[in-house]
């Protein structure tokens, strides 16, 4: 289990930040903040930032996209990570979660953990629908956080280039389940991920979240409204529709993020990711992985909000 890390590194100096001292007074906080913000704002105003071929800024990710999500990582839903070190700290590696939760809360919080919490500070670069990059506003900053399609092509991209990828092989069948089948697992697809992770060489890192089955309850889905509008589903949860724009504010459940043991794939064969059975073999392992780990998390969590 893993503390939160004072000593968070900034992106565009490679720098640690100084510790900030339980005692530092309010009027230091408040100063720094405010230099912080200058900085970045001479920053955008100079050119002085990178943006890869992806699309990934990671001065704006940073000191506008990541300080709001740590509100709700430390403070919301109260987030504990398990074998964070399992995530090697260079190199490609692809991680392997479960997907829940309504609105896919839990690829940001898994985001957060390993930038924040891992030794080596890395960014995760997510896999995501098209979807998600069709959608206004939601879809450029995605980009910005450097995210990218749901595809080979992408993946063995950024996994060849060293970097820290996830992919949720539930898609929207695992965000948008019912709460009555809560922590179970759906199909993982045809192991896309298990021939990416293959091609490249990369160990995959299987992860298991607890929390987010609990933050929007499933109760319902409105299929007429969702088609109309080009969803996947319209969501009927405890509180949305039913108050309007206060049904968006998540329930404040207690998460744990377990990050398991590394399983190799650099030691198999040539034409492996072209073998079905060895693709489906292994996709099968990774997500019976999963699943275990889902029941025991669930046992030392104990109550959802009161963990």
């Amino acid at each position: 289990m893993n503390p939160p890390d004072p000593n968070r590194r900034d992106p565009m100096d490679g720098a640690q930040a100084p510790p900030t001292p339980a005692t530092a007074s309010p009027e230091a906080g408040w100063k720094r903040n405010v230099a912080g913000s200058l900085a970045f704002l001479r920053r955008r105003l100079n050119g002085e930032y990178e943006i890869d071929d992806f699309g990934y800024d990671p001065d704006f990710t940073e000191h506008v996209l990541l300080p709001p999500l740590r509100l709700l990582y430390d403070k919301w839903f109260r987030i504990e990570t398990i074998d964070i070190e399992n995530v090697p700290s260079t190199g490609g590696a692809l991680l392997v979660a479960n997907h829940s939760g309504t609105i896919a809360v839990d690829a940001v919080m898994t985001a957060v953990a390993l930038h924040d919490h891992h030794p080596a500070h890395r960014p995760l670069r997510m896999l995501g629908a098209d979807l998600i990059f069709d959608t206004p506003v939601l879809g450029p900053l995605a980009r910005r956080a450097g995210n990218t399609l749901a595809c080979n092509e992408d993946a063995e991209r950024l996994l060849n280039a060293g970097e820290a990828v996830s992919v949720f092989p539930e898609g929207f069948k695992g965000v948008g389940k019912p709460f009555s089948q809560r922590y179970k697992l759906q199909r993982f697809g045809r192991g896309g991920f298990v021939a990416a992770a293959i091609r490249t060489g990369v160990p995959i890192i299987p992860c298991a979240i607890v929390g987010a089955e609990e933050i929007y309850p499933l109760l319902g889905n409105i299929k007429p409204l969702a088609r109309a509008l080009g969803l996947p589903y319209f969501p009927v949860t405890p509180t949305f529709p039913l108050l309007g724009p206060l049904g968006a504010i998540p329930l404040p459940s207690k998460w744990l993020i377990e990050f398991g043991e590394p399983i190799a794939t650099d030691h198999l064969p040539d034409g492996a990711s072209e073998d079905p059975m060895v693709v489906f073999n292994l996709a099968d392992r990774v997500r019976e992985t999963i699943q275990q780990a889902l029941y025991r998390l669930l046992l030392r969590r104990g109550h959802p909000y009161l963990g």
